[in-house]
């Protein structure tokens, strides 16, 4: 069975989207195009397996034919979800539930626990990321009396940054920013602000006000993550986070790198530069905008070429 499973990117139009999702070579449908779901296995969208025996299937067909080959535990669903995200406007305010509460109230959906790697960000680029209040009266007034900036706490970000937002994390990606996101496999968000936009019909988006005050965490408590970086003979590899439902980590190539695959399935996407991944001896081109996962059959792979790539796997 095959050990490298390549995938085609699902893209989604957003209100706050744009085009820069072209930098990835990706060949992206006309309009404000907010999000290339990468690794997706979702009711919402599923990416197209484009290799070997598996070809044709969506991700989501595949799992729930031959899960094993996937995870090293069985779920009810593949377990994450693989985005790049163009923030060209600013994303709602918004609150993911924990899962739960997600079960109960979003027809058995997962909750959503997220992060979001940095990879690009125009100069002053924020986002929203927590809130200052201190108990749920003060939040749920603040939110009655539509106090946003008093309530949302802003970042300033970079290239390079790294965030980790657990489920209950109020947050939003801001104008000028593009967005490497590994997620829970769920699509259930609580919009609270939408800055009184309307779409291309002049509605205003829905917006989940009571959800919001049940599920968002309060007070606010930043969590954050250690970066480990390990320096290896033709590449660095830097661990960026090790959680409740993933390990996330990235590797820069130099070179040749030759690496050991955890048990479970790994999820990659090459974010810049070009190079190969052999397996058993087997090559296999990769560039800019492709993804692909290792499968439980693969134990041992070797990163070839200049490039930087970003991988994941479940916890």
């Amino acid at each position: 069975m095959d050990k490298i499973v390549f995938l085609e990117p699902v893209f989604c139009e957003r209100i706050w989207g744009g085009r820069n999702l072209e930098k990835f070579d990706f060949s992206i449908p006309q309009g404000n195009i907010g999000e290339a779901w990468v690794i997706a296995a979702h009711d919402n969208g599923s990416s197209k397996i484009t290799n070997g025996e598996l070809a044709g299937l969506t991700l989501k067909e595949a799992y729930e034919k031959q899960p094993t080959l996937f995870t090293e535990k069985v779920y009810d669903k593949f377990p994450l979800l693989i985005k790049i995200l163009d923030a060209s406007d600013n994303l709602s305010v918004q609150v993911h539930p924990e899962d739960d509460y997600a079960r109960e109230n979003e027809n058995g959906e997962l909750g959503k626990t997220e992060c979001w790697y940095v990879l690009d960000a125009k100069e002053g680029a924020k986002l929203v990321y927590g809130h200052t209040a201190k108990t749920k009266e003060e939040f749920n007034d603040k939110i009655n009396r539509e106090q946003w900036q008093e309530l949302f706490i802003e970042e300033e970000v970079k290239a390079g940054d790294f965030f980790y937002i657990p489920a209950g994390t109020l947050h939003a990606i801001g104008e000028g920013i593009l967005i490497y996101e590994v997620q829970q496999n769920s699509d259930t968000t609580y919009r609270v602000y939408d800055y009184d936009r309307v779409d291309k019909d002049g509605n205003k988006r829905e917006l989940h006000i009571e959800k919001t005050k049940d599920v968002t965490k309060v007070p606010f408590e930043k969590v954050t993550t250690s970066p480990k970086e390990e320096k290896l003979e033709g590449a660095t590899v830097t661990y960026l986070a090790d959680e409740k439902y993933f390990s996330v980590f990235k590797v820069e190539v130099e070179g040749q790198v030759s690496l050991e695959k955890t048990r479970t399935g790994n999820l990659f996407t090459v974010l810049n530069g070009s190079g190969s991944v052999e397996i058993d001896g087997n090559s296999y081109n990769v560039k800019k905008g492709d993804s692909f996962i290792l499968t439980t059959d693969c134990s041992k792979y070797i990163l070839k070429g200049d490039m930087f790539l970003i991988g994941s796997y479940d916890r």
